[in-house]
């Protein structure tokens, strides 16, 4: 095992314990292929070595932890190319494995995590955030879905949370990760580097004496950690509003409810992808009753019928390319023109049997 400074991710092994260490700070540390490519194999290994008894993951720099999948090179790539099925592949396998992991797995969240970022880091045990640490999962606002496990986390948040964030992309930060319980910690990011050595300091880590060490260092920030969720004023409305039986249900309370509050969730979902919004509140409904491995083949499909489809390339280019201030003209205008049908056609199997993902 041999990683350089220059390196788009370091991976280095202290006695019994892996740690992978994201490079690629100009990009925000964003996943590549050739990335993933490099962490799988690493993890199998670590993984059948009797003698590793924990993997920790962080990124360079604390701008960011990983602000996604390099979604931006997929697209570039065009329809067809054979990275669009490589990518999520290849991502969607890595990210079962990090859910099966028999050994304990610690990510320290600096920074931005958003998409493939919570894929690497939310199937672990231990989410470690920061102040600096900020949340979400935006991919409605490009043409595509809550992946990477996204359909088995989100629904198994407090109440209707997770279709919250799944739809309109809503930013979580610092203290609010954990309440919401994406993040399982917080520490302040001026005490991160203790953290860190204290853990590596432990002779044989496991579940209990690494849970020991991290709720050590949350407990001296208790006052300032009891600091009032920032949606707990809106869980009501959530709850209410996004417990709708379809997208347009959901639109159709928040227009009867009338607050400010419905009012700017209403401007945020016009704005997004009337396809993605239709996908990911079946695939979250489908995904509350799956294990990981039956979503992440889940969404493997998804991902595959959206490379044929043209609103992820139209998002892309319009959002993360050009970064147009107008929204991307998306195939459909409305929710209405969508029929049951052509969402239901996306969960279809595959044409050819051997392209479905085996984990």
């Amino acid at each position: 095992m041999s990683s350089s400074a220059g390196d788009d991710v370091l991976m280095e092994r202290t006695v019994n314990k892996g740690i992978i260490t994201l490079n690629r700070p100009k990009a925000l540390h964003s996943l590549t292929v050739e990335m993933v490519k490099k962490i799988y194999p690493q993890l199998k290994s670590w993984e059948t070595d009797n003698t590793m008894k924990m993997v920790m993951i962080k990124a360079t720099g604390d701008k960011a932890f990983c602000a996604g999948g390099d979604v931006k090179s997929i697209a570039l790539s065009g329809k067809g190319a054979p990275i669009t099925d490589e990518f999520f592949r290849e991502e969607y396998r890595m990210n079962n494995l990090i859910g099966s992991l028999s050994i304990p797995y610690v990510s320290l969240i600096n920074g931005i995590v958003m998409g493939g970022g919570v894929g690497i880091s939310v199937h672990g045990p231990f989410r470690v955030v920061t102040e600096k640490a900020v949340f979400a999962m935006p991919e409605t606002a490009i043409g595509f879905f809550p992946d990477v496990g996204a359909s088995h986390f989100l629904p198994r948040l407090p109440g209707k949370l997770g279709l919250f964030l799944g739809l309109t992309g809503h930013r979580l930060s610092g203290r609010d990760i954990v309440k919401a319980g994406v993040g399982t910690h917080f520490v302040p990011s001026a005490h991160l580097k203790d953290l860190e050595q204290e853990i590596m300091r432990l002779e044989n880590p496991d579940l209990h004496s690494i849970d020991k060490i991290l709720t050590k260092y949350q407990e001296q920030w208790e006052q300032d950690f009891k600091k009032e969720f920032s949606l707990k004023p809106q869980i009501g409305r959530i709850n209410s509003a996004f417990g709708g039986q379809s997208v347009e249900e959901i639109v159709a309370n928040l227009k009867k409810d009338g607050s400010e509050w419905s009012k700017a969730q209403l401007e945020v979902l016009s704005r997004m992808c009337p396809m993605s919004l239709k996908l990911t509140f079946e695939e979250l409904k489908r995904g509350h009753s799956s294990t990981l491995p039956e979503c992440l083949k889940m969404e493997f499909r998804l991902s595959q019928h959206c490379m044929k489809a043209d609103d992820f390339f139209t998002g892309v280019t319009s959002v993360l390319v050009d970064k147009s201030k107008a929204p991307p003209v998306w195939k459909h205008r409305t929710l209405e023109e969508i029929s049951d049908a052509e969402v239901q056609s996306y969960f279809q199997p595959l044409s050819a049997p051997h392209k479905e993902i085996q984990l």
